[in-house]
């Protein structure tokens, strides 16, 4: 993995949809990992600064995420949210924040988005949530880019391989974040990684990353053990002081005694601390589909993230956040790179 990639050390960075940093990006990336970017939500002008600043903060390789449409995202006008804005209606009032009126659309065209990848070069991108056409991987491999793959299931690994991936991530139930399921629905896909790794590995011919609830030395020889060809962490660098995390969420992630699987605070399954913000929606029981929910969730978490109100962020963490233990970037790298050695 580490020559298709062209890194020293098979530790990848997971990609942070609202919370990644140039900084601790290109901290992994330094340190012979791959550092990952998450893109979501980026216009093309957006991805391509952000390519830049990047490429202007470590000489060694990058990766980018994007997310690609499932078929089941609503657009504006196609689905009423009425009662999912009465359910958080008493956070915006009490952050001080007036309800915004809804977008022309909730998410940039996927399309222009990799156009504007395409045109930035990175040397990665990973997907999440399906396998990109075939003339995207076309193009993205004529632009010298390597292209990597998200599953929860062996089906998905299998599609993903088949349709031209030069490798699957496959990530277990523990992982933080959204539920990256794509062919079944999220609740019947929660493979924890202990049978997901060896099972995709055995599955496809292309190297497999590992990750979900791995945050110490003993998560990464497990994975090595279970035949993966490198690692992919997130909770335990967005610990870490390089993270765009508020100082908040690092906290909740440094004392977290359990995590949830909630539709809360986007609309689609994703693990994470919970919190006020989620117990308040979950009563209200008015959960607007996705991308809609997120757009929503999104307008006061900028506000909460300014004021540092961990009660109202999405607190994204894996099942493995009681198992971090350090604030710094390189002592993670270090702990981790221990289990590989």
């Amino acid at each position: 993995m580490e020559s298709l990639l062209g890194i020293a050390h098979p530790l990848v960075l997971a990609p942070f949809g609202g919370v990644s940093s140039v900084a601790l990006t290109a901290a992994v990336s330094d340190a012979g990992g791959l550092g990952s970017y998450g893109l979501y939500g980026y216009a093309p002008d957006r991805i391509r600064d952000t390519v830049a600043e990047l490429r202007a903060a470590t000489a060694q390789p990058i990766a980018v995420n994007l997310w690609l449409p499932r078929g089941d995202e609503v657009h504006p006008g196609e689905v009423d949210v009425a009662d999912a804005i009465a359910a958080i209606r008493p956070l915006f009032d009490e952050l001080g924040a007036p309800v915004p009126e809804l977008p022309e659309a909730f998410l940039p065209d996927v399309e222009e988005q990799l156009d504007a990848v395409i045109a930035a070069r990175p040397d990665v991108l990973s997907v999440v949530f399906g396998v990109p056409a075939t003339d995207h991987l076309e193009r993205l491999h004529a632009a010298g880019i390597r292209v990597v793959g998200t599953a929860t299931t062996v089906d998905e690994a299998r599609a993903l391989a088949a349709g031209g991936v030069d490798a699957v991530v496959a990530t277990g139930a523990e992982a933080g974040g959204h539920r990256v399921s794509w062919l079944r629905p999220a609740e019947e896909s929660l493979v924890g990684g202990l049978a997901l790794i060896p099972q995709v590995v055995d599955a496809v011919d292309v190297p497999v990353i590992a990750a979900g609830g791995i945050a110490d030395r003993r998560g990464v020889a497990a994975a090595r053990a279970l035949g993966a060809s490198g690692v992919q962490v997130g909770t335990a660098f967005l610990r870490t002081t390089l993270s765009a995390a508020p100082p908040s969420h690092r906290a909740a992630i440094a004392s977290a005694d359990e995590t949830v699987l909630t539709r809360a605070m986007s609309g689609r399954l994703a693990r994470g601390i919970p919190n006020r913000a989620v117990r308040v929606i979950e009563t209200a029981g008015a959960i607007a589909p996705f991308p809609a929910q997120n757009w929503l969730t999104g307008r006061f978490r900028a506000v909460a993230a300014a004021q540092d109100r961990g009660d109202l962020l999405s607190l994204w963490a894996g099942q493995g956040a009681r198992l971090t233990r350090h604030d710094d970037v390189d002592a993670v790298f270090a702990e981790l790179l221990a289990g590989w050695r």
